[in-house]
């Protein structure tokens, strides 16, 4: 059996970009938007709502549209 995605609030997925080499560019209202420094066609968006966990298919597609591996997550 696979193991699941750890759970995250929004402030732990924003470290975790980070130290991938992500940056922020921009925040509208509660969603913060980040891109990767070398690679412009790496994105997120990151829903940040206090310390509310991150839906596991929300985190998702963070990681598929910021092209991470999923095994940082578990």
């Amino acid at each position: 059996m696979t193991p699941k995605l750890r759970v995250l609030s929004g402030k732990e997925m924003v470290k975790i970009l980070k130290k991938e080499g992500f940056i922020e560019f921009r925040q509208k209202g509660s969603h913060l938007h980040m891109k990767h420094k070398d690679d412009k066609t790496r994105w997120a968006s990151i829903p940040i709502h206090g310390n509310e966990d991150l839906p596991r298919h929300v985190i998702k597609n963070i990681i598929r549209t910021a092209k991470l591996s999923e095994e940082l997550f578990k």
